[in-house]
């Protein structure tokens, strides 16, 4: 308050002094043109008028300010307007979108997108959209729109397509547009990630193996992660290589020509051996199975190798067992090493002894495979009661979820 009244003070000297001098000294002015101006008047009032001039124009600006801007509030189809409508489409999409409400989406993206400079990410997820509805015509014609109103934007158009294709199984139609992708960007790092899922999609694993260099050479996938797609490539290339000449000779063949591929130091990997194995099995070579189990568990032990090996049926059943037995002192506590040399006494009728090592499994870890292996001993030995208590007790832990699920009430005769 006290500064209000200072103010007013020094208004109020200043006017005094002011007036005294406009009193005092009232100036002269005088502009002439001849015989087009002649204006004379005293300097203070000259002063006042270009005040009043100035002062006219900038009032005459607010006003046409506020005439316009109340125009464009009021006018549907000004810029303004306008420019609103494209924002709100585009927030409301982007959350439809998100959300899963595919046609107001697909709606919204597109008015979008026909309204924006840049419509890219907008067609793309109109066409998304659309192509969840099932109105692929549509989806593909939404990203033909994209590519001509942004031509340099043909790579990411084209693994859009390649996405969405994939999405409604169209796996052939995807092939075509990432090979295409591969020839013109064989070095882009989502071209290759796509052809891999792709491929694996489609269970082609001799393309996966193929592309596997240029994965590792552009640093695609992390380290883990590759080499755990290589061996998972390498291991159903074994599987697809019996597929092809089915059973028999040209079976076994097709198997050794595929597994004769890997490197030295691929065909010495465990999840590579036990693939390779299991092969030999499917295809009846019981015998070479069990040989390059022996060699592969020698170079380094592996309870999956060791669950395999107790179900082959070896040359020679006696010295499998021999073998497996040797392995026990370093591996007491194995359950899958227990559980497979109760198999192979089996295999050599030693009963006695099967049931021993099955029991032992067991203390070790409930497994439904030692419970049905000992329920079958048991049954022929006459223990029907505890052969049917392991029965019941494996079908539960061979999946849990059973127990959980509501059973009928037993019929009343």
């Amino acid at each position: 308050m006290k500064r209000f009244y200072v103010i007013l003070v020094l208004a109020v000297a200043i006017a005094l002094a002011l007036g005294v001098g406009i009193s005092k000294h009232t100036g002269y002015v005088l502009i002439t043109y001849p015989h087009l101006l002649h204006y004379e008047s005293s300097l203070w009032a000259t002063l006042v008028a270009v005040f009043a001039v100035f002062l006219v124009i900038y009032l005459l600006r607010v006003l046409l300010s506020l005439l316009t801007t109340s125009g464009g509030v009021v006018n549907p189809w000004s810029r303004r307007n306008r420019s609103r409508r494209v924002q709100i489409a585009i927030e409301q999409g982007q959350m439809d979108l998100a959300e899963g409400r595919w046609a107001s989406a697909e709606r919204h993206l597109h008015r979008a997108a026909e309204a924006e400079r840049q419509p890219l990410l907008y067609y793309l997820g109109a066409a998304r959209a659309a192509n969840e509805l099932g109105r692929y015509a549509e989806s593909d014609g939404l990203l033909e729109r994209a590519l001509e109103r942004q031509p340099q934007a043909e790579l990411a158009v084209a693994l859009s397509h390649a996405q969405l294709q994939m999405d409604r199984g169209d796996t052939e139609g995807a092939l075509v547009t990432l090979q295409a992708m591969y020839e013109r960007h064989p070095h882009n790092a989502q071209v290759l990630r796509q052809l891999q899922r792709l491929h694996q999609q489609r269970g082609d694993w001799p393309s996966v193996i193929r592309l596997l260099p240029e994965l590792r050479k552009d640093k695609v996938l992390p380290a883990p992660e590759l080499a755990e797609l290589e061996r998972r490539a390498w291991g159903e290339n074994l599987g697809l290589a019996v597929e092809r000449e089915q059973q028999g000779e040209a079976g076994l063949q097709s198997l050794e020509r595929a597994w004769e591929q890997l490197t030295s130091a691929q065909r010495q990997e465990p999840q590579l051996v036990l693939a390779y194995a299991e092969q030999l099995r499917r295809l009846g070579a019981d015998a070479k199975a069990e040989e390059v189990l022996r060699g592969a568990i020698k170079r380094g032990y592996d309870s999956h190798l060791i669950r395999l090996y107790g179900l082959l049926r070896g040359s020679d059943p006696g010295r499998q067992l021999k073998f497996a037995e040797g392995w026990l002192k370093d591996h007491p506590g194995d359950a899958s090493l227990l559980l497979t040399l109760g198999r192979l006494c089996l295999q050599n009728s030693l009963w006695g002894k099967a049931r021993d090592y099955l029991e032992s499994s067991l203390q070790v870890q409930r497994n439904p495979e030692a419970c049905a292996e000992l329920a079958r001993l048991l049954a022929q030995l006459g223990d029907t009661e505890r052969s049917n208590q392991l029965f019941q007790e494996g079908l539960g832990l061979l999946d849990s979820r059973l127990l959980a699920s509501p059973l009928p009430v037993p019929a009343r005769v």
